[in-house]
């Protein structure tokens, strides 16, 4: 019988480049959940806080703003993370979507990071 190990995501492991120095990057507050490093997350309009995109809602949440470097242990406090938030390339392999995003929502939300100068490659 063998063993068989399962690696979690790595700190940035989603980024295929970004701009000099830390213009790719923002400190924010990230809130709502626990979220592996590469998800791709939306803020919501009324706290400025972000969480992960959610397609579905109407607080600003359901736009695509930015890629998590890092994981962000959200779920029962509020926590300070870095995340991608301008001219930066990442690998679409290595994000973490929302459970049950339709092709149309991933492509809004592929356009609206476009917006950003964040491009996700395949």
């Amino acid at each position: 019988m063998s063993t068989v190990f399962t690696e979690g995501r790595h700190a940035g492991e989603h980024l295929v480049s970004e701009a000099n120095g830390n213009l790719s990057r923002d400190v924010v507050t990230v809130t709502g959940g626990d979220y592996a490093p590469g998800t791709v997350l939306g803020q919501i309009t009324a706290s400025k806080k972000f969480t992960q995109l959610a397609p579905s809602a109407s607080d600003g949440s359901q736009n695509a703003v930015a890629i998590l470097f890092d994981t962000a242990l959200a779920a029962s406090a509020d926590v300070s993370q870095v995340v991608h938030a301008r001219s930066c390339e990442v690998n679409d392999l290595c994000l973490t979507w929302p459970a049950g995003i339709t092709d149309s929502q991933k492509a809004t939300a592929l356009a609206a990071l476009v917006t950003k100068q964040i491009i996700v490659r395949a």
